[in-house]
């Protein structure tokens, strides 16, 4: 369990002052300009040492990410986008960084974008997060007041900036290269990837695009060091993570936790448990709407980690843990999540333009079970069709939910079935 003196997020409840003055007596903006002054190399290589993957599902390796940008510049500018469109669903753990420690942000922006050469940096906030959105400018303005942003930030000589926008609310923007299309006022369609957008991205410049906890922890990692942070979790699964605990538990709840805790041990201890008990659980999604569940059997012992969650055929994604009990009507959740997908679809790809669909309407005749056996087949294969065949992975996200609950609750999907062909047979008989 993780030791009050290794969390990064003090105010992570909202107990203390969100402003500037309040985030100083925590320890942000403390020698941000001795930071500076090892330069970009050294602060790549202890973000490199640190082990810190992307915490915005992926997993993504950050430093490695920061070293593709250009040494040299080009005569174009570079930028630092910071995906803060937080749309996954069970998944709350940036609007909460936002909402009370919106200067861990800022301060993160600075460093990142002077380690990869880039003097702006756009954060791009989902437009629901109203108050979220007003606190993250007060921070701003706060520290370009301060003299922290602006033409000489912090006193380091680097000049940088920082811009906030607003999203339409749309789930596909939180795609990478989809959300750099709607910072430049287009349709929010994912592009084609080469070239990667540390070669092209935002109007055609090098940038790096970064889910919000990942930047807002880096400033608390070159102040403690790289040694520090992977001494925390598990080889290759270093540092802390803030877990979004939803669903039939007895105290929901976010919670900043060592990457690699036991999934039951996270539930006990931080969200009172599942409701009934642990022997009540039926089901959990560990790591929000678009990773596959797994059944109480494999959450017994699994741990919470990118790879651990791998190799028990989901994924830790957003770490926003969504925990159902045997009240649950599986079919129903998956099929409310598939129609989802297909809401959210852009439509820019075949496969899941019209896969979205077909699943979504496949599901819906699964909650009643008005469909035949052989028809479940054809459900996974049609899964198969769109996981890996979209330019992002919006299809996957589609997919995997489906092919999670065919996996381990297939005999649940046939007994629905069975049921309605009992229930219909003798109806059929009498006419």
């Amino acid at each position: 369990m993780l030791s009050d003196k290794d969390r990064i997020f003090t105010n992570l409840y909202g107990m203390h002052d969100w402003r500037l003055a309040g985030a100083r007596t925590r320890g942000d903006w403390d020698g941000t300009a001795a930071i500076l002054a090892r330069g970009r190399d050294a602060i790549i290589e202890e973000v490199k040492n640190s082990g810190l993957r992307g915490r915005g599902g992926a997993g993504f390796p950050t430093g490695l990410k920061w070293s593709f940008m250009p040494k040299q510049s080009d005569g174009r500018p570079s930028y630092l986008v910071v995906n803060a469109d937080e749309s996954e669903p069970g998944t709350c753990k940036d609007r909460d960084i936002l909402r009370y420690d919106p200067h861990k942000l800022v301060e993160g922006c600075l460093i990142a974008g002077f380690a990869m050469g880039a003097n702006t940096a756009f954060i791009y906030i989902r437009g629901e997060f109203y108050n979220e959105y007003l606190h993250l400018k007060a921070a701003i303005a706060e520290a370009y007041e301060a003299g922290l942003l602006g033409p000489d930030a912090c006193g380091s000589g680097w000049a940088f900036d920082v811009r906030v926008h607003r999203g339409g609310g749309a789930y596909i923007c939180g795609e990478e290269s989809a959300l750099l299309e709607s910072l430049e006022g287009k349709k929010g369609m994912p592009r084609m990837k080469p070239p990667f957008p540390a070669a092209m991205g935002l109007y055609g410049c090098p940038t790096t695009v970064n889910n919000v906890e990942s930047i807002a922890v880096t400033p608390t990692i070159l102040r403690r060091g790289a040694e520090w942070f992977s001494g925390l979790g598990r080889p290759k699964n270093t540092g802390t993570k803030i877990f979004c605990i939803s669903g039939h538990v007895n105290r929901p709840c976010n919670v900043e936790e060592e990457l690699g805790i036991p999934l039951r041990e996270l539930i006990d201890k931080h969200a009172g448990g599942v409701r009934g008990g642990w022997d009540n659980l039926l089901a959990i999604i560990p790591g929000g709407s678009s990773v596959p569940m797994l059944p109480k059997s494999i959450c017994d012992t699994v741990l919470m980690d990118y790879d651990n969650l791998r190799d028990a055929r989901s994924g830790l994604g957003t770490a926003a843990v969504i925990v159902m009990d045997k009240s649950t009507d599986l079919i129903r959740a998956i099929a409310r999540l598939s129609a989802f997908y297909k809401h959210e679809s852009c439509g820019q790809c075949t496969p899941c333009r019209e896969g979205t669909g077909w699943m979504m309407r496949m599901m819906n005749r699964l909650v009643e079970g008005r469909a035949e056996l052989a028809e479940i087949d054809l459900l996974e294969q049609v899964t198969r069709q769109v996981e890996g065949h979209t330019i992002c992975a919006l299809g996957d996200a589609a997919a995997w939910p489906i092919q999670g609950l065919l996996r381990h609750f297939r005999p649940v999907v046939e007994q629905r079935i069975k049921d309605y062909q009992a229930q219909t047979a003798p109806r059929v008989a009498a006419e």
